[in-house]
């Protein structure tokens, strides 16, 4: 039942605001036998609102009949549900009949309870103004944290003794947490003293860090730069070479570089405990989350190694548990508590994501909690637009701006101390390569455009794919063009002089390092003279001309035809044809430049040019793929009739040999810092994502003819490494199989990375037992069903704050789904911190509702502690019996003895 009544109200002069909405909320009645007393004349509200003392109780006459009422007072209204809408003060004024409101009805607001107010049939009813809401947004709340929501139902508020007890019993408990993290992290974290898994990657760039070395990785810098850091300031020198697991530290010094990503794993118990206390403002749930973390073999263990997850895990946490405790500073916006965690959220979204790209989830989670709190403000009508203004700019500054260049300032500090050559120039373009010192072409003075007689080198632009490349070996029988060509070469030569030729065409790929079978000759289509005569003047090569690629090494022409690539379909093959650079009209290449600013001619390192196939109209490209032991494992070189445009297709000289031209120094060409952080970024984008949803972009936008262009080359396209194991995503929630970290030769100490299977398997049915309850609660109060006061609190803590950790789940989950890159165990962590908080909130929320319906019993009130105590208990046991279990697996097959298994 539902009315609405409206009443006239003096508007009070220190009234802020010329409008207030009020709500009043009534539940069933209680009826009573005696009978409602008769409507008085006047009635006394007491209002819940910021008024001085002298007007917050406020008496409301009633407008004798027929009388205008003042002209300085407001309408105001009050909704009692079930009932058409009433006008209060017509209603006092004698001209309709009140509603008859029995007098045990019992009036409960939705944001508290207040003191009985004075009239009859209003009894124990509050009126309570909601800010800046008015007309149809009165009936909806702009809520705020789930804390503040169930914190505002308490009948009671407790005493400031009992306040400050409480404090520092969560104090006390934070305390506790964080030695039990930090003491089971740090326990045995010397062993064993050899590299352990991923130890021989992410050490190893430490070291190229202390040493200056340039490298190439998938991955963000910040991560590496702060575990060389934390081995610089432990006095680790950089000279171990790292180079495959197994191999022993010795007198190396490598407990800085452990003990740093050790401190970082072990902060994420207590960053996980004060979120899922912001956010239920429940001791119990929070440390029910604390111990489904600290036992859990799998964080542990992934914790104790010179890895890239733990500083990422961290950053991810620092960044969920900023944008909580800004979510809770809602109510005090722009001081300085609220600037302080929206500016720490920031600086954590910009180390996630200097991290590992997998950052990039926990900034959509930021940013979905940012719009929706920019829309909840927008509709409050209290607020201007200059306030809202500054609302918008606030968090662009704080989490946009700030956090791009806190990212941007990462690498600048990277190529600022990575300045010497090392393993990853080849991955990188020409001109960058010139800055490295140690690098050939650091310094160096090559001819400025290029001429016809030039010996270069040809490179793709699509980065880590290397130079196009030729040697004399042939591709196999039954491999593209060797078995067609002898019999079938003068069917293909579109209106060419058929001609028969026994030569057998060597293979064309593209190589990743520098070596003689990488020089060609630059020589026009039509005269076989040789261009470096010094009698002849020189002929820069321009856009558009028709030229010839020859071999320096075998002599041989750049060729193609339409037979099809080894391992492409429908692209043609590209090889090696002639003899002493004769050939046929197959080897005439129109050269592009795509980049036209220096006046149509081809400018070394700068110009990006491309080689358009005269007879068949294709493009040479690389496709990416790796070709088998006969090709040497190289990659596979196509000339492709589709995607013309992309960087697979794109190329640029790099060495540069004409003794017939002026040199110029290579400083001069040098890329700006900005081309540099492109064109990186375009590196790890090519070799670390590419996802199959390209496959079905392409096929919506009707390019499915050139899927197979899509690259298998970096993550996608390597092989794990042997006695890896690889693992789909679906295996992760469930435990299926672990990770070896050690131990797979003859040695003493091996680690296994395996989850506490009672954490996980808890974890994956809180997920469901979620979703189910979740979705009751939600479908109920969608539809209007009355809840009690608890129920409902407990209700919204469960939906709003299990809500975003869910969220967190998803997305920290499944897009691995999407992912074809090699996947591993250890890629589910992200995700699993998540799961244990929902479950920590859950379960806390579940026994209290269950002690709740249970409360006629006499022991109800102990069954949200036993359940709780019990959780513990169980959780912390189960830790006991995989330590012992640990201790008695024997991995050796032979039975020889018993080996340490950490980590199972």
């Amino acid at each position: 039942m539902s009315f609405k009544v409206s009443f006239s109200v003096p508007r009070p002069a220190a009234t802020p605001h010329s409008r207030r909405c009020w709500e009043l909320q009534f539940l069933e009645p209680v009826f009573s036998r005696a009978r409602p007393a008769r409507p008085s004349r006047s009635v006394m509200l007491r209002a819940t609102s910021r008024l001085p003392a002298a007007r917050a109780a406020t008496t409301l006459s009633a407008q004798p009949r027929g009388r205008r009422p003042a002209p300085r007072r407001r309408r105001k209204e009050l909704h009692f549900p079930g009932h058409p809408e009433l006008p209060l003060g017509d209603f006092l004024a004698g001209r309709l009949a009140r509603p008859r409101v029995p007098a045990g009805r019992r009036a409960i607001l939705r944001r508290g309870r207040m003191p009985p107010a004075v009239g009859r049939g209003l009894a124990g009813s509050e009126l309570r103004p909601r800010r800046g809401r008015c007309g149809s947004q009165a009936a909806r709340a702009v809520g705020p944290d789930v804390a503040a929501e169930a914190t505002a139902r308490s009948p009671k508020r407790p005493a400031p003794g009992s306040r400050r007890f409480e404090a520092a019993g969560r104090w006390a408990l934070l305390a506790l947490v964080t030695l039990m993290s930090f003491a089971t992290r740090f326990h045995r974290l010397d062993e064993p003293p050899h590299v352990c898994w991923d130890e021989t990657h992410f050490g190893k760039m430490g070291s190229y860090y202390i040493n200056r070395t340039f490298f190439f990785d998938v991955h963000p810098p910040l991560g590496k730069m702060l575990i060389g850091l934390a081995g610089y300031l432990s006095g680790y020198d950089g000279t171990f070479l790292f180079q495959k697991p197994g191999d022993k530290y010795e007198h190396h010094s490598y407990m800085g570089m452990r003990g740093f990503c050790a401190f970082l794993g072990s902060l994420l118990v207590p960053f996980a405990y004060l979120t899922v206390l912001e956010l239920s403002q429940s001791l119990p749930a929070a440390l029910l989350t604390a111990a489904l973390l600290t036992f859990d073999t799998g964080c542990l263990t992934l914790s104790q190694y010179i890895l890239l997850d733990p500083i990422l895990m961290f950053f991810i946490m620092a960044a969920m548990l900023s944008m909580v405790k800004y979510n809770s500073c809602a109510n005090r916006p722009f001081s300085a508590p609220w600037w302080f965690w929206l500016s720490l959220t920031g600086i954590n979204l910009a180390g996630a994501l200097g991290v590992k790209f997998v950052g990039l989830f926990i900034i959509l989670q930021v940013g979905w909690n940012t719009l929706s709190d920019l829309w909840h403000l927008f509709g409050d009508c209290s607020l201007s637009m200059v306030t809202m203004g500054k609302h918008l700019t606030a968090r662009i500054l704080c989490l946009i701006v700030l956090p791009m260049a806190l990212y941007t300032a990462t690498y600048a500090i990277h190529f600022m101390v990575l300045s010497k050559s090392g393993p990853g120039d080849g991955f990188f373009s020409s001109a960058f390569q010139a800055r490295l010192s140690g690098n050939n072409l650091h310094n160096a003075s090559i001819p400025e455009y290029l001429a016809y007689g030039s010996v270069i080198t040809v490179r793709n632009l699509r980065m880590a794919i290397g130079y196009l490349h030729s040697h004399r070996d042939l591709y196999p029988e039954g491999i593209g063009a060797r078995q067609q060509q002898v019999s079938e070469s003068s069917v293909h030569l579109c209106g060419s002089r058929a001609k028969l030729s026994a030569v057998t065409e060597p293979a064309v790929t593209t190589y990743l390092h520098k070596d003689y079978n990488n020089l060609w000759i630059i020589k026009k289509h039509s005269t076989n003279s040789d261009p470096l005569d010094p009698s002849l003047p020189v002929e820069f090569v321009r856009h558009g001309d028709i030229i010839r690629l020859e071999h320096k090494e075998t002599s041989r022409n750049l060729h193609s035809h339409y037979h099809e690539a080894p391992l492409t379909r429908k692209h043609y093959q590209v090889t090696g044809y002639g003899i002493n650079g004769t050939g046929d009209s197959n080897d005439f290449w129109r050269i592009e430049v795509v980049n036209r600013k220096f006046e149509n001619r081809i400018k070394v390192l700068r110009s990006q040019i491309r080689l358009i196939h005269l007879a068949t109209g294709c493009v040479l490209g690389s496709s990416g793929k790796i070709l088998p032991k006969w090709g040497w494992e190289q990659f596979e070189v196509t000339c492709s009739p589709y995607l013309k445009g992309t960087l697979n297709s794109i190329w640029n000289v790099e060495d540069h040999i004409n003794p017939k031209l002026p040199n110029i120094s290579l400083d001069v060409l040098q890329p700006s810092f900005p081309e540099i952080l492109l064109e990186s970024h375009m590196l790890m984008i090519w070799v670390l994502w590419p996802l199959p949803i390209w496959w079905l972009l392409y096929e919506l936008l009707g390019l499915h003819k050139c899927g197979s262009q899509i690259s298998n080359y970096g993550n996608s396209g390597l092989k794990p490494k042997d006695n890896e194991f690889t693992s789909k995503p679906w295996h992760w929630p469930i435990n299926y199989q672990g990770l070896h970290f050690s131990g797979i030769s003859d040695m003493d100490f091996r680690v296994y990375l395996l989850g506490n299977p009672v954490v996980w398997w808890l974890n994956l049915l809180s997920i469901g037992l979620y979703l189910l309850s979740g979705s009751i609660v939600a479908v109920a109060v969608q539809r209007g069903a009355r809840l009690p006061a608890e129920v409902e609190g407990l209700s919204w803590v469960l939906l709003r704050g299990g809500g975003q950790l869910l969220f967190g789940w998803m997305l920290h989950y499944f897009p691995f789904f999407l992912m074809g890159r090699i996947l591993y165990f250890h890629h589910y962590f992200p995700a699993m911190l998540f799961s244990s908080m929902l479950t920590g909130i859950l379960w806390d929320t579940l026994l209290r509702l269950c002690a709740w319906s249970l409360a006629c019993f006499p022991l109800a009130g102990g069954i949200h502690a036993v359940g709780i105590l019990s959780l513990l208990l169980g959780i912390a046991y189960s830790r006991v019996l995989g330590r012992e279990a640990s201790a008695q697996v024997n991995l050796d097959p032979l039975g020889e003895g018993l080996d340490s298994a950490q980590g199972v």
